[in-house]
C-alpha cells in the first residue's frame, strides 16, 4: 500500500509544475514579441525607401516620400523657363538604345549653322509632318491595296505525269493558296475544283470540297487511260475553281486554262503553278433564242407543249461547246404541279430537239397556269448550269404575253414562236 501512496503524490505535483513552466514561457514570448517590433520602428526611420523610379527623360532619381512633394510640381517660374528651353534645344531619346543597365549612349548635338533654323518652332514642324501625309494620299493608298486584292484569287498548284505502261495521263491537284474569301459573314469560302479536259470534254472530274478556309490542300490525283502520248500536245486543260454554297448556286472563284503544246512529260512529273483569272463564261450579249409550239385542248383540257429548236447558245465553258437540254415545268397558282425535259444535246449552240409533252390541266381555262422553260447545260459529275429562262403565262409580257393570249383565243390551234431567252 506504501507505494501506491508514494505514486498518488508524485502525479498530483505534475500539474503545478506544467502551469509554472508555461507562465515564464509566456512572459518571454510576449517580451520577445515586443522587442522585435521596437527595432523594426527604429530601422524603418533610419532607412531610405528600398525602391525609387527613374525618370527617363531627365535621368533624375525620384523617390516615394518626394511625390507629393510641392518641388515636383514646378510651380516656379524659373522652372518654368528653363523646362522650356530644355524642350527647344533637347534630343529626342531613343529607348530601344539603351544599353543592359538602362543608360543612354552619350551623343554629341549637332551644330545649327543656318539662323532661321533656331526661330521654327516644334508647331511649325508638326505642321509640315502633317501635311506631307494628306487624306487624299491615304485614300489612294487604300484604295490601290483593296484593287490589288479584288484582282488577285490565288495561286492553283498541281503536277502533270503520263505513265507509259498503262498509256494514261495523270494530274495531280495539289493546293491553292490566297483564295478570296465568297462568305461575307465567315470571311471563309469552301472551296473545290471542277477540271476538264478539252476540247473533247470526254474527261470531267471534281475535287472533294474543303471547308472554310482560303489555303486548300487538295493532294488528289486523277489518272485518265486511253490517251495516247501523242495527243498529249493537242489538249488544253481548264480547271474552275469554285466556292461551295449549301443553299444557292456555288459560287465561280476563277478558272485557269493551260495549253499543253510544248510540254514534255517523257522525262518524269511536272510541277506547276498558275495564277487564277476571272472566269469569262457568259460574257456574250444574249442568252439565244427558243422555238416553242404550244397548243389548247379545252374538250380535254390538256396543254401539248412542243420544244422545237434553240439557237445562238452562248458558251458556258472556254471550248465553247455546250450540251443542252431544256427543262419544263408547269405551275398552277405559283406551284409546280409537273416537270418533264428533253434529251441532251451534244456539243452544239444549235440544238433540235423536236420533242412533245402532254399536260393535263387540273382547272378550267389557262388564266392560273404557267409554264416555265430552263435551258441548261449537262455537265456530268457537278450541278448543270442554267444557259438562260422563258415564262409563258397569262402575267407575261412580250412576245411571251402575245403566245399565250393566242392559244386561249384558238384552242384547238398549235401555234409556233420563237422567243428571247433571259438569265437564268
Amino acid at each position: 500500500m506504501a507505494p501506491i501512496a508514494a505514486s498518488r503524490q508524485q502525479f498530483d505535483e505534475i500539474p503545478t509544475v506544467v502551469g509554472i513552466f508555461s507562465a515564464f514561457g509566456l512572459v518571454f514570448s510576449v517580451s520577445l514579441f515586443a522587442w522585435i517590433c521596437c527595432q523594426r520602428k527604429s530601422s524603418k526611420s533610419n532607412k531610405t525607401p528600398p525602391y525609387k523610379f527613374v525618370h527617363v527623360l531627365k535621368g533624375v532619381d525620384i523617390y516615394p516620400e518626394n511625390l507629393n512633394s510641392k518641388k515636383f510640381g514646378a510651380d516656379d517660374k524659373s522652372e518654368a523657363k528653363n523646362k522650356s528651353v530644355m524642350l527647344n534645344n533637347s534630343l529626342h531619346l531613343d529607348l530601344e538604345k539603351r544599353d543592359l543597365n538602362g543608360n543612354f549612349p552619350k551623343t554629341t548635338p549637332k551644330i545649327q549653322s543656318s539662323p532661321n533654323v533656331e526661330n521654327l518652332s516644334p508647331k511649325h514642324f508638326a505642321e509640315r509632318k502633317k501635311d506631307s501625309v494628306s487624306p487624299n494620299s491615304l485614300k489612294s493608298i487604300t484604295s490601290l491595296s483593296t484593287e490589288d486584292k479584288q484582282d488577285k484569287l490565288g495561286t492553283l498548284f498541281f503536277s502533270l505525269e503520263y505513265n507509259f505502261e498503262k498509256k494514261a495521263f495523270v494530274v495531280n491537284i495539289k493546293e491553292a493558296r490566297g483564295l478570296p474569301a465568297m462568305d461575307e459573314q465567315s470571311m471563309t469560302s469552301d472551296p473545290y475544283i471542277k477540271m476538264t479536259i478539252l476540247p473533247e470534254k470526254k474527261h470531267k472530274v471534281k475535287t472533294r470540297v474543303m471547308r472554310k478556309t482560303l489555303d486548300p490542300a487538295f493532294n488528289e490525283t486523277f489518272t485518265f487511260y486511253g490517251i495516247p502520248y501523242s495527243q498529249i500536245q493537242d489538249l488544253t486543260l481548264h480547271f474552275m475553281i469554285l466556292s461551295f454554297d449549301r443553299f444557292s448556286r456555288d459560287d465561280v472563284i476563277g478558272e485557269v486554262l493551260i495549253s499543253l503544246a510544248g510540254t514534255e512529260l517523257s522525262e518524269g512529273s511536272l510541277l506547276m503553278d498558275r495564277e487564277i483569272i476571272k472566269t469569262n463564261v457568259r460574257k456574250s450579249s444574249g442568252r439565244g433564242e427558243l422555238l416553242i409550239s404550244l397548243c389548247y385542248q379545252s374538250t380535254t383540257n390538256t396543254l401539248t407543249v412542243v420544244v422545237l429548236k434553240a439557237r445562238h447558245l452562248p458558251k458556258s465553258d472556254v471550248s465553247g461547246l455546250s450540251d443542252p437540254y431544256v427543262k419544263v415545268n408547269l405551275y398552277h397558282a405559283k406551284k409546280r404541279i409537273s416537270k418533264k425535259k428533253t434529251h441532251v444535246k451534244k456539243c452544239t449552240p444549235n440544238a433540235v430537239f423536236n420533242e412533245l409533252f402532254v399536260f393535263d390541266i387540273p382547272c378550267e381555262g389557262l388564266d392560273d397556269i404557267s409554264i416555265e422553260f430552263l435551258v441548261l447545260d449537262s455537265d456530268r459529275g457537278s450541278r448543270n448550269e442554267v444557259i438562260g429562262q422563258l415564262t409563258l403565262g397569262s402575267s407575261a409580257e412580250g412576245t411571251a404575253g402575245e403566245h399565250w393570249k393566242e392559244i386561249c383565243e384558238y384552242p384547238r390551234r398549235q401555234i409556233a414562236k420563237w422567243h428571247m431567252l433571259c438569265d437564268g
